[in-house]
């Protein structure tokens, strides 16, 4: 039986698996039927294709698997199963491990929209404080469930990753000291002339690769360069030679962040208290420097620029081709491809929290302005020159807005001071009262005018017996929740400082210890 010479002439990449496509040309006067030899026994035999032209046609298409008769490659049979047993187990970890992905994002968003609602619930009488801290508390269990379960599932993928990677290395150690069991396609033709000869081609699904996205994100004053690239990793248990590869998003049959407020509540001290509280903690180091720190190197070249793929969009997915042919032998993790590069416009300013740090975090807000969809991936960002660090960009899609911290600028300097406080009883009610008063202090000691987004926050009671008056600020703040939490933009020129102010007042009823109070 005449075999066909078809090295792989092209390579699309899914997440999770491969299509291996194969061309060659055979003469037709060796019988009925050509034979493709030598392929990986982990193919899937239902995803064969066979296509071609020439004087015959197709009538038929066999898949066999050929077992070497030396008693190593039954080890090797052995070895193959496991594999693929094991990848069919890191497959179904991977689908968990979205599914609590999608579980922890609901949570959060029903949190956000519960925790306003109940508060406007317990400011016009209409719920009992006990029912929204039954809900609050079931809700937050669940949230916490839900992480933990994520955490363990992104352990567990790490685990069977590197526990995949051992197999492919003593399959691959395996099948060098001995003859590797493989997969042939038997074709065969009704064959119209003898004498000439046929051009084929052969498709085939392998698992065993995949590759996922990752980012370099640049910010340069508002100009923000979004590169992307793949990461492909494969361990098919053959080299795939330099040819055409692409890199697809369908899917045939996974810090730096800004500080956010959580509601301050107050309530009485239990006999017997239950639930939880977590203590909120923010900080971090990096950020501006100043513009005549910086070294000034003229370019004795023009500068390189990647060399993107070409994009193909599909209905749901995405093709990515590159621009030039892509060898990537079996084995390889984390072989990088250059795929798309976004100019985007950010808009940019400050944001602090000094009730958690005293800190004033750059903030980059950045439009997706074109037309693609990013699949969500680890993403690298730069402030000009300077490494922020690392986070995980979620799907971006055109029209959304994405935010970026860029570390703590300390030319920005906050400062926040508690400048009055009292702690009374009044003789009638024998009622206790509290108040407070903070001064917030900003000031800009960079070259330019900044905009400085201030957060801070008054208590809110979950008991009817404490009741939060008298809550000023000043300035008016631009944004106020039912949850206590405040909201201020200043606009400081170089060299100003400006001030907010908050105070607020607690009554207490007689007989009624307080729980939750801060200064």
């Amino acid at each position: 039986m005449p075999t066909v010479e078809a090295p792989i002439t092209a390579v699309t990449v899914y997440p999770q698996q491969a299509r291996i496509t194969r061309r060659g040309t055979a003469p037709l006067g060796g019988g009925p039927r050509l034979e493709f030899a030598g392929l990986p026994p982990a193919l899937d035999p239902g995803s064969v294709r066979v296509t071609g032209t020439g004087p015959a046609l197709i009538t038929g298409v066999d898949v066999r698997t050929e077992w070497h008769a030396a008693p190593a490659d039954a080890a090797l049979e052995t070895l193959v199963g496991q594999r693929r047993a094991d990848q069919a187990t890191l497959d179904g970890v991977l689908d968990d491990e979205a599914a609590e992905t999608m579980k922890v994002d609901l949570l959060t968003s029903l949190a956000k929209r519960s925790g306003g609602s109940f508060a406007k619930a317990l400011a016009a009488g209409t719920t009992e404080p006990a029912r929204v801290a039954e809900v609050t508390d079931a809700l937050s269990a669940r949230l916490a469930s839900a992480l933990k379960a994520r955490r363990v599932l992104s352990e567990r993928i790490a685990r069977l990753r590197e526990d995949l990677a051992a197999l492919d290395r003593r399959i691959e150690a395996h099948s060098a000291q001995s003859g590797q069991d493989s997969t042939s396609v038997i074709v065969e033709l009704e064959i119209s002339d003898p004498a000439g000869e046929a051009e084929l081609e052969l498709s085939y699904v392998v698992p065993g690769a995949s590759w996922e996205p990752g980012y370099d994100i640049r910010v340069r004053g508002t100009e923000v360069t979004v590169v992307s690239y793949g990461l492909v990793s494969q361990h098919t248990g053959e080299d795939w030679p330099e040819c055409e590869l692409a890199l697809s998003t369908a899917r045939p049959a996974v810090s730096v962040v800004v500080p956010e407020l959580q509601p301050w509540y107050l309530d009485r001290v239990l006999p017997n208290p239950g639930g939880f509280s977590a203590n909120a903690a923010y900080g971090g180091s990096g950020g501006g420097i100043p513009e005549g720190a910086r070294r000034q190197f003229a370019p004795a070249a023009p500068a390189m620029v990647n060399k993107l793929a070409a994009v193909e969009q599909g209905t749901t997915a995405v093709t990515y081709r590159p621009s030039r042919p892509v060898a990537v032998p079996s084995g390889a993790s984390g072989h990088r491809t250059t795929l798309a590069q976004l100019s985007l416009t950010a808009a940019l300013g400050y944001v602090t929290a000094p009730v958690l740090a005293e800190e004033a975090y750059l903030r980059a807000t950045v439009e997706n302005t074109s037309e693609y969809a990013l699949r969500p991936g680890r993403a690298s960002v730069f402030h000009d020159a300077e490494f922020v660090g690392t986070t995980m960009l979620e799907p971006w899609a055109p029209g959304e807005e994405l935010e970026l911290a860029l570390g703590v600028d300390d030319r920005i300097r906050v400062e926040r001071e508690l400048v009055r406080r009292t702690a009374s009883k009044a003789t009638l009610s024998g009622q206790k009262r509290r108040e407070a008063e903070y001064r917030i202090s900003v000031g800009n000691h960079g070259p330019r005018e900044a905009v400085v987004t201030v957060l801070d926050q008054a208590p809110v009671s979950r008991d009817d017996t404490i009741t939060v008056r008298d809550v000023k600020t000043s300035p008016d703040p631009v944004e106020t929740s039912a949850l206590g939490e405040f909201t201020w933009k200043l606009t400081l020129a170089a060299g100003e400082t400006k001030t907010v102010t908050l105070s607020y007042r607690v009554d207490v009823a007689k007989g009624v210890e307080l729980s939750g109070w801060r200064e």
